[in-house]
């Protein structure tokens, strides 16, 4: 015997949801964490080494400004595809969060190489607005090493 279907109303309102299910909740639940996803780790990366970055140099970077864009909109530059770009002028960096995430090449693939490899970037951008090299941004920072 076939199911039968259940009646639809022609005045009935459409919502965005899932098989009349209602509205889809947190993964998670209402108790845990909402899920963080790659790009949300991005920028939550940048604007933490930014900000570290514009406390050690106050009076230099502290009207720098800190853009992330997906892709460059041109595909290659001189030497290869871009990962960050600098506006002097305006003092502010753009990062390319697909190249910097997609052509790194890490020799271990965990969570803080990931992280490790978007904070160079943009130490790198920062020290080339500044016209200064990367390692003397932090001195003592890598002294460890």
């Amino acid at each position: 015997m076939p199911r039968s279907r259940p009646v639809r109303y022609a005045n009935r309102v459409r919502r965005p949801d899932r098989h009349g299910r209602g509205a889809r909740g947190p993964v998670t639940g209402p108790h845990l964490p909402l899920l963080q996803d790659r790009i949300d780790r991005f920028e939550m990366t940048v604007a933490a080494t930014a900000d570290y970055l514009k406390g050690l140099w106050p009076d230099e970077l502290s009207d720098m400004h800190v853009q992330i864009a997906a892709a460059p909109s041109s595909a290659l530059g001189l030497d290869g595809v871009q990962r960050w770009g600098v506006d002097r002028e305006h003092k502010a960096i753009t990062l390319y969060r697909v190249p910097i995430e997609r052509l790194a090449k890490l020799h271990r693939n965990d969570e803080l190489h990931r992280k490790l490899i978007v904070e160079s970037c943009v130490f790198r951008a920062a020290a080339e607005l500044m016209g200064r090299d990367p390692w003397d941004l932090a001195p003592g920072r890598f002294g460890h090493y």
